[in-house]
């Protein structure tokens, strides 16, 4: 979302990633092209927002899906954001935020929010009934009910010379 906006704006689509980079390269990684110093940005995006969907899935699991999980999950992100943007980055990565998108951040968590709100539907121990099996399919061979049958004097075996009656 927010890559979207900034190239909306004539900002390029990598800026944020790129501000996310000074945390390793200062202020030589910002930018607004897409670089090397891009990658490391765009790995601690992941790898901190992937974090966070998971405390909130880990910490919420065993609840069903619902409105309320996605609201929870939205209030969730925005209070990330604020703690995060306005407390955290301006000590640990000061140009972050300086000049990072606000309206676009903004957007984005809530974005994500929904998304982690969601988690009941992908993860594994969730609450989500299997689908039913569709009543057009054909059953699976091993539980197909085949009908015995005996040997008879007028089948010839598979493989070998046939066998005179």
């Amino acid at each position: 979302m927010v890559g979207v906006s900034a190239a909306w704006q004539n900002r390029g689509f990598w800026n944020s990633e790129n501000l996310f980079a000074t945390a390793f390269y200062g202020g030589d990684a910002v930018r607004s092209d897409f670089g090397v110093r891009t990658l490391p940005g765009l790995a601690l995006y992941l790898l901190l927002y992937s974090l966070l969907g998971g405390i909130f899935a880990l910490a919420l699991r065993g609840r069903p899906r619902s409105g309320r999980l996605t609201l929870a999950g939205i209030l969730f992100s925005l209070v990330w954001f604020y703690i995060s943007f306005h407390a955290i980055w301006k000590s640990v990565m000061p140009l972050v935020y300086l000049l990072y998108p606000d309206r676009p951040m903004i957007l984005g968590h809530v974005i994500f929010g929904a998304c982690i709100g969601r988690f009941p539907a992908h993860y594994p121990g969730g609450t989500s009934k299997p689908a039913a099996p569709d009543p057009l399919e054909p059953a699976p061979l091993e539980d197909a009910v085949q009908p015995e049958s005996s040997p008879s004097a007028d089948t010839a075996p598979l493989s070998g010379p046939p066998v005179a009656p």
